[in-house]
């Protein structure tokens, strides 16, 4: 069963306490704490794909005009949460892709402190069946 894990970062204090406020050590364990657990998961089958994203300041909304043309808004200041990264990985049960995403949750932040950071876990859904 494949799963997206989304990870959400809190907007409040992310230009003043993001991981652009951290030391450099602190950036660098957390990045390879990201690329070791994306090892883990490659080695034992179960990594599909995984990125972060760029900040919430970059981010938009984009919907079709009734002439098929971009409407953008944004970016969204009231938002409380915006998504930093995600993983699409392809696990035997939930229970697995739970604890996939509380490991991600754990990641070391500023001082090597646990993050805790909130992990949205949603099952990629397959197509419906097509009809012979």
């Amino acid at each position: 069963m494949k799963y997206m894990l989304m990870m959400h970062a809190p907007k409040e204090g992310w230009t003043t306490a993001g991981i652009g406020t951290w030391a450099p050590k602190d950036i660098h364990a957390h990045i390879a704490f990201m690329q070791g657990l994306n090892e883990k998961l490659k080695a034992a089958g179960e990594f599909v794909d995984g990125q972060g994203l760029a900040g919430p300041e970059e981010a938009k909304s984009i919907r079709a005009r009734k002439d098929g043309t971009p409407d953008t808004d944004g970016p969204f200041a009231e938002a409380k949460e915006f998504l930093a990264g995600f993983w699409i990985v392809d696990v035997d049960s939930t229970k697995r892709a739970y604890e996939i995403a509380a490991t991600i949750s754990a990641a070391p932040g500023k001082g090597g402190a646990p993050l805790y950071m909130p992990v949205e876990v949603r099952q990629v859904m397959s197509a419906p069946p097509t009809e012979q």
